[in-house]
């Protein structure tokens, strides 16, 4: 048990946002630290999971809310989706109370029952997604090449000593960034990841709607699922890969409605294409790529480890980008920006633009490292920074090649930046 408080990226934004909106909502999914955080900025907390106490704040929620929402400022409502009907509530009482960051209300799923809630919440409610640590919130990176830094200079020197090699990485895929596991040693650290698997399948696909989705499923779409990250399959070719040849198997319609669950429990989380201005029409490919939402689902789902990775290259490189992609999504929140991917008819394609919302860009391709996919990733980058349309938005601010390995930090002549996955930070 970790008594001390581990700080996160999301701390600083959190209580920014506290001093600006009535009511947060930190959602994201289990154990990936809502919980500790949200109780870290509260004052007062009450945990509607609390078995003991559970049906009778099923009582409270709709004949005397006030039990539940009365109590020194600001108060964490965890797990909420648990009595969907505490939303209004909340917006009641944040529009007849004055005063800004009344109430943290943390999730782990979408409400199953929407239709009690009758308003949106607009301008009470602001909405925060957590996800679980990245590498320099785990200690396992030496955040020396900021990202914000970069984005205020970008023609700052970067040139910093890394110190990861394959081996290490394979394991922290496999580890994932469950806060639980920062502090473990290495001989039991891959195990939360694979209980973290064993619950979404067994418990949590059935639990998150009502819906009695059977377990053999769930195993064989996570699977599938794990085999297709960093892509853009489609629906039809994930029900065919769990199929096994087999057509009457799974139905799409069934693979769409597992694939909401999971999405629902934020388990999964896909990255939308980015839409640049080009200075000559191109045909850019608007599928999502799929990502869990950290790699060690994958590697979980798939019944491998780190010495399955170093075995097979392919299938290392397509799981460093989902740790790659977890890692960018958390810096970048903190920057208020997304994650995007390209990929246009002719093939050129970018695994990551970070998008900032003042309209500053970066242009990121993710390599396991060596000379020869560091030049083809900076080759890429600078192909695709020489077709945007710099007249209708602005130049990229940097380019980067992301890799797993590499001694050093460093900008190459041509100005792409090469940042091992190690030295990188918010």
């Amino acid at each position: 048990m970790i008594n001390k408080y581990r700080p996160r990226i999301i701390d600083s934004e959190l209580s920014v946002r506290l001093k600006s909106i009535g009511a947060i909502v930190l959602e994201g999914a289990k154990w990936c630290g809502k919980s500790t955080t949200a109780e870290h900025h509260s004052n007062s907390a009450v945990f509607m999971d609390d078995p003991r106490k559970r049906s009778q704040y099923l009582i409270f929620a709709e004949d005397n809310p006030d039990m539940i929402l009365n109590g020194e400022i600001p108060r964490l409502i965890d797990e909420w989706q648990l009595v969907p009907m505490l939303w209004d509530a909340v917006r009641y009482t944040v529009d007849h109370r004055a005063g800004m960051g009344q109430f943290i209300l943390t999730g782990s799923a979408k409400p199953a029952d929407r239709e009690k809630i009758s308003h949106s919440g607009t301008g009470r409610f602001a909405w925060l997604r957590m996800r679980p640590m990245s590498l320099f919130e785990s200690g396992d990176s030496t955040g020396d090449v900021s990202l914000s830094k970069l984005f205020k200079n970008p023609g700052m020197p970067i040139g910093c000593e890394a110190k990861s090699d394959l081996q290490k990485i394979a394991f922290l895929i496999c580890r994932g960034g469950w806060p639980v596991v920062s502090e473990m040693p290495e001989d039991v650290a891959l195990n939360p990841a694979k209980d973290y698997y064993d619950a979404v399948v067994n418990v949590d696909i059935r639990q998150v709607d009502g819906v009695d989705r059977s377990v053999e499923r769930a195993k064989r779409l996570m699977r599938s699922y794990a085999r297709f990250q960093g892509t853009q399959t489609s629906i039809r070719q994930i029900v065919e890969d769990m199929n096994g040849g087999d057509p009457n198997v799974v139905e799409d319609k069934t693979v769409r409605n597992y694939l909401n669950a999971l999405r629902s429990m934020f388990v999964i989380e896909d990255m939308p294409a980015w839409n640049p201005n080009l200075k000559s029409k191109t045909a850019i490919r608007t599928a999502d790529t799929r990502y869990f939402v950290d790699p060690s689902i994958a590697t979980a789902a798939m019944g491998i480890g780190p010495g399955d990775l170093m075995n097979d290259l392919k299938a290392f490189g397509l799981l460093f980008e989902t740790l790659c992609v977890r890692d960018l999504r958390v810096y970048s929140q903190a920057l208020t920006g997304d994650v995007y991917h390209y990929r246009d008819k002719n093939g050129l394609e970018c695994d990551a633009v970070i998008h900032l919302q003042n309209g500053e860009y970066a242009l990121i391709e993710i390599k396991l490292g060596g000379e020869k996919l560091i030049e083809e990733g900076a080759n890429s980058l600078l192909r695709l920074a020489s077709k945007i349309d710099v007249n209708r938005m602005k130049q990229p601010s940097f380019l980067m090649v992301l890799t797993a390995t590499g001694a050093f930090a460093y900008r190459r002549k041509d100005n792409v930046l090469v940042v091992p996955i190690s030295t990188l930070g918010a």
